[in-house]
């Protein structure tokens, strides 16, 4: 398997590892009377990210942002490694994204500003260069 399939597998675990980070206090905070319902915002007295403390609520919108840049990262990973093109350079952005997403989580938390945008920024680039590096 590629660096960049093997981190992938990682980034999906990390995001396992953000789903129970985010279920576990928003389970505590509303129950799972709310959790484990249809969740329609007029049955559940409003969203569910305006019923918990500040700290859940950017830990869901964290594991939201996580599932968009999977995506990307995960087309890049996927080109990659079926192109044949797995390199040092794709390899290190691929664990240059890893990184940045592992210390995205406390950083959306905690509010680490302007930190979270520019970790934010650093796995966004190294998606964007593994993407590049296969058309050129």
């Amino acid at each position: 398997m590629t660096t960049e399939l093997t981190v992938l597998v990682l980034a999906a675990l990390l995001q396992v590892v953000q789903f129970i980070l985010m279920a576990v206090p928003v389970n505590l905070q509303v129950g799972t009377g709310k959790t484990l319902s249809a969740r329609d915002p007029e049955r559940m007295g409003g969203p569910l990210e305006d019923q918990v403390s500040i700290r859940t609520a950017r830990l869901i919108r964290a594991l939201d942002n996580h599932f968009e840049a999977l995506l990307l990262f995960a087309i890049a990973s996927i080109v990659v490694s079926l192109s044949g093109q797995s390199s040092a350079l794709t390899g290190a952005c691929a664990w240059l994204y890893l990184g940045a997403r592992v210390l995205y989580v406390p950083a959306y938390a905690f509010g680490w500003v302007p930190g979270r945008s520019i970790i934010w920024s650093v796995g966004f680039l190294a998606t964007t260069v593994m993407l590049l590096d296969t058309l050129l």
